[in-house]
C-alpha cells in the first residue's frame, strides 16, 4: 500500500488531483486509516493507470468514471483500445513533425511546397464531435472496438475483411433488406464476432457510427461509392430481423 504523496511521486501527479478524483469518486483508495491518510493498492493504480490513458485521450473525468464504473469494464479490453487510439494520434504527430520539418525546409529555400502540403497532418474528420454522441447512443464498447478496428486493426484482420467489403461493394445496388444482401451481412456479423463481442444491438448502431462519422465512411467506401450506408441499413435490417 502506498501513501498519497508516494503515489503522486509515483506518477507526476499532483496530490490535490489525487485528492479531486476522491472527492469526485473517480479513484477511491482501498484505505484510509483511523488518522485519515489514504491508501493506495496495487488495484488503485491499475485504475488510476486507466484513468491518465483516458485523459491523454481527452475523455472527461465525468465520462470516464462512468466507463470505469460500468460492470462490463474490461482493463485489458481498455488498453488495448488505448493502444490502438494512441497508436492512431501518434502516426498523426509524427505527420505533423514531417510538414514543419518540410516547412522549415521551404522557409530557407531548400525546396518547393504546395499550399495541400502544408495542411499535412491536420485532421478536422469529426471524430471528437462524433465520438460522444456514439457513446451516448450505443455505448462505449461498440465505439471502443470501432476505434480500434480504423486505428490499425485492419492490416491484422487482412484479407477475409477485405473480400468481405469488396462482397458487400458488389450487391450495395440492392435492397439492404432483399435476401442477399442479409446472408452477406450475416457473414460481416459473424466475421466482428470473432475478434469482439457484438450483440445484435451494437451491429446496428456500429452501423449508424458508419455513416454519423467521416472517417468510417471514407475507408469503407473505398471499396465502392455508397457501401457505409447500404452496410448501416443492411445491419440494421439484419439486427432486426434476428431478434
Amino acid at each position: 500500500m502506498l501513501k498519497i504523496k508516494e503515489v503522486a511521486n509515483l506518477v507526476g501527479i499532483s496530490v490535490r488531483t489525487l485528492h479531486h478524483y476522491d472527492e469526485i469518486g473517480l479513484l477511491c483508495p482501498d484505505e484510509v486509516t483511523d488518522s485519515g491518510y489514504r491508501l493506495y493498492s496495487e488495484r488503485n493504480l491499475d485504475d488510476l493507470q486507466q484513468i491518465l490513458f483516458y485523459k491523454e485521450l481527452d475523455v472527461p473525468l465525468k465520462k470516464i468514471k462512468e466507463i470505469m464504473s460500468r460492470p462490463s469494464f474490461d482493463q485489458v479490453e481498455a488498453l488495448q483500445s488505448h493502444r490502438s487510439l494512441l497508436s492512431e494520434k501518434r502516426k498523426q504527430l509524427d505527420q505533423m513533425i514531417r510538414t514543419i520539418d518540410k516547412t522549415l525546409r521551404f522557409k530557407k529555400g531548400e525546396i518547393q511546397m504546395s499550399n495541400q502540403e502544408k495542411f499535412a497532418g491536420f485532421d478536422f474528420s469529426g471524430w471528437n464531435k462524433h465520438e460522444q454522441e456514439a457513446r451516448d447512443r450505443w455505448g462505449d464498447e461498440v465505439v471502443d472496438k470501432a476505434a480500434a478496428n480504423v486505428a490499425g486493426n485492419e492490416k491484422e484482420m487482412g484479407e477475409e475483411m477485405n473480400q468481405i467489403y469488396r462482397q458487400l461493394a458488389s450487391i450495395r445496388h440492392l435492397d439492404p433488406s432483399s435476401k442477399e444482401a442479409q446472408e452477406a451481412i450475416g457473414t460481416w456479423f459473424t466475421f466482428l464476432n470473432k475478434i469482439g463481442t457484438y450483440s445484435l444491438e451494437a451491429f446496428a448502431g456500429l452501423g449508424e457510427m458508419y455513416v454519423a462519422d467521416d472517417r468510417f465512411t471514407e475507408n469503407i467506401d473505398q471499396f465502392g461509392e455508397g457501401l457505409s450506408a447500404f452496410m448501416r441499413d443492411a445491419m440494421k435490417e439484419y439486427a432486426s430481423q434476428n431478434k
